[in-house]
């Protein structure tokens, strides 16, 4: 079966050049290396069938960590993923446009549904599509759209996918806090920005027609009770979120120089990953093989390597290694 691209399997990388787990500092997702401090389960989240009380507490959460306008209405799924792969069954029509390049498995869905999804550079060329995507802030370049301007491509398309699993470290890009038009959903990841993503929880934010229809397709128990347990309260513990986002910031500033002073140059990127352009890329990538750094490239674009954050101290130091710091 075919598969596409995307960062993680470490395994794969042990199993071409060696070494252990614990040898390896793997870069190669945007994923927070520091996850939220997940306390112990309730036995009952684990042994029970998820309750409806229990999926009310977890939309509450999120839509006060999300600024969620009251007129919008929020589905709970497990990952962002299992969100994506339900848009082609949401949207009608053929000329499916993805501004490009992104995250590959939305237009690969498209794909899969029989439709010829396009790859489009500019925004502006989204208008007239029967169905439009847009990932904000965009992986794997970071490139933003300002949510007044895609208030207005939605009047201009049929059908428009935001997808902002990587906007909890620029929130003022959100969607959430507008009233939605009919026509428009937006998805949140939460285990990217918290560092749990084998949890695996993500929500779609739309009105009220488009969010029943959502609902419907997934059907019962779309979240696990340990989803349902860890994401209600982590995403009501502003503390962390706050401070987080502090430290984010920070290592992403330190990456970033690191970067430059090896001489790459920077694409773009957010907090959680930075994406970067070397014209040897194939030497890098060798070398950070050597001293197990596991990062992600891109067979559409050879001269960019994306890049997450190393998780302590010990992780900087075999990064500026590899790095020749």
């Amino acid at each position: 079966m075919g598969r596409r691209e995307h960062g993680g399997d470490l395994a794969a990388a042990m199993a071409r050049f060696g070494g252990d787990r614990a040898d390896w500092l793997d870069l190669s997702t945007g994923i927070n290396p520091n996850p939220w401090p997940m306390p112990e389960i309730p036995q009952r989240f684990l042994t029970a069938l998820p309750e409806r009380a229990d999926v009310e507490t977890l939309i509450a959460a999120a839509r006060g960590a999300y600024g969620v306008h009251s007129g919008n209405y929020i589905v709970p799924a497990g990952g962002a993923q299992a969100l994506i792969q339900l848009m082609p069954a949401l949207a009608e029509g053929g000329d499916v446009r993805v501004l490009a390049p992104t995250y590959n498995e939305h237009a690969g869905r498209f794909a899969d549904s029989g439709r010829a999804p396009r790859d489009i550079a500019e925004v502006a060329d989204l208008v007239g599509a029967d169905a439009a995507v847009l990932v904000n802030p965009n992986n794997p370049d970071g490139r933003r759209t300002e949510p007044a301007r895609l208030l207005d491509l939605a009047g201009k398309v049929g059908f428009l996918v935001v997808d902002e699993s990587f906007c909890d470290v620029t929130p003022a890009l959100s969607l959430c806090p507008e009233k939605l038009p009919e026509n428009v959903i937006v998805l949140r990841s939460f285990g990217k920005f918290f560092g749990l993503a084998g949890l695996r929880l993500g929500f779609a934010v739309a009105a009220e027609d488009l969010a029943e229809r959502l609902a419907r397709t997934l059907g019962p128990w779309a979240v696990s009770g340990p989803a349902l347990f860890a994401g209600a309260a982590a995403l009501a513990d502003t503390t962390w979120i706050e401070a987080t986002r502090r430290d984010l910031a920070a290592a992403m500033a330190r990456f970033r120089n690191l970067l430059e002073e090896a001489g790459f140059g920077i694409v773009g990127g957010t907090d959680l990953f930075v994406t970067a352009r070397s014209g040897d890329t194939g030497g890098w990538l060798t070398r950070f093989a050597a001293h197990h750094v596991h990062v992600r490239p891109f067979g559409y674009a050879p001269d960019w390597l994306r890049f997450g954050l190393p998780p302590d101290e010990a992780g900087w130091r075999q990064l500026e290694t590899a790095l020749g710091s």
